[in-house]
């Protein structure tokens, strides 16, 4: 894993809690919320390949 995804992973949970406190103080909580869960799918996409090699990993490690 490069230190590029934990900074890209950074980025956008910085920019994603900016624009959810927007978008609350200006009324609009259902945007704000769609916001977050945005920025939580986009950030489980770019990490799921990295799980599945983390668990074939320990299935190769342990021989299942």
């Amino acid at each position: 894993m490069s230190i590029n995804l934990i900074f890209k992973i950074a980025a956008v949970g910085i920019l994603v809690s900016v624009l959810s406190q927007v978008l609350k103080h200006s009324g609009r909580e259902e945007q704000a919320f769609l916001t977050s869960l945005a920025g939580l799918i986009l950030v489980l996409l770019w990490i799921i390949p990295y799980i599945s090699e983390l668990f074939n990993t320990i299935k190769s490690l342990f021989s299942l």
